[in-house]
């Protein structure tokens, strides 16, 4: 069995809209990627703040604490969820896939100073509307930043 090292793509979710980039990380992690999102806090909801909100705590009283579903509050943990709903993880490709996704607040010490792509087609700027970054979603839905 031949093995094949890949480098991994570093995206920078800054000012990207998350669903958009999201579908585009889970298209490259099927195609046999490594994928590293950075900044996961910096990513963007568009839509009203209130109404963001709302859909956050409406969404967390589904389930139950003993047997789930488990409801994640930390952006990245968040960010990683909303990809696992784009590929197939019940399935073993979606499964490897998902292997090869990693997810940081911030930039690590490792990685700082190399080269991150970003998707033009998932940029915030064009927004006309309101927004909210994940990471002031997370606040507002209890997640308690203990990293400051």
């Amino acid at each position: 069995m031949q093995t094949t090292k890949t480098s991994s793509t570093l995206v920078n979710a800054d000012g990207l809209i998350v669903g958009r980039m999201c579908s585009k990380v889970a298209k490259r992690l099927l195609n046999g990627e490594d994928v590293i999102i950075l900044n996961a806090e910096k990513a963007v909801f568009s839509g009203k703040r209130k109404a963001k909100i709302l859909e956050g705590h409406i969404f967390l009283e589904v389930g139950a604490p003993e047997r789930g579903p488990f409801h994640y509050r930390r952006p990245d943990k968040y960010l990683r969820k909303i990809v696992r709903g784009m590929v197939p993880y019940k399935q073993p490709k979606g499964k490897a896939a998902y292997k090869r996704l990693r997810v940081f607040m911030g930039v690590p010490k490792e990685l700082f100073g190399q080269e991150m792509i970003t998707f033009e087609e998932a940029s915030s700027a064009n927004l006309k509307g309101p927004r909210i970054t994940l990471g002031e979603l997370a606040k507002e839905i209890g997640w308690r930043n203990r990293m400051e």
